[in-house]
């Protein structure tokens, strides 16, 4: 099993009430990726963080092998949903390791 993890930040220029109703929006986007995407174990998004963290948005998911997130990531459903978070966000942090 291949784990993968992603956190970004806001961008600049949002109001409180956008960077929530943005939050809210990726959350249910990349979340309903599990019902798309073939090798998609779980996928979770956490966007309501202790103020001790760094950043905003958090995507814990688990796929079944190398090959799997390979398939995630050109996904036509995946690039729609991160087009939309790389317009939201900024800071992007990537994790991927075997479990």
């Amino acid at each position: 099993m291949l784990r993968h993890i992603v956190a970004w930040n806001f961008k600049e220029g949002f109001t409180d009430e956008q960077n929530r109703e943005n939050a809210l929006k990726v959350k249910s986007e990349l979340e309903s990726l599990i019902n798309h995407i073939d090798g998609l174990v779980e996928i979770r998004v956490f966007i309501d963080q202790l103020p001790s963290s760094t950043r905003n948005i958090v995507l814990n998911s688990l796929l079944r092998d190398e090959e799997a997130l390979a398939v995630y990531q050109a996904h036509p459903e995946h690039q729609r949903v991160a087009t939309f978070v790389a317009s939201v966000t900024r800071d992007r942090v990537c994790v991927d390791y075997l479990e």
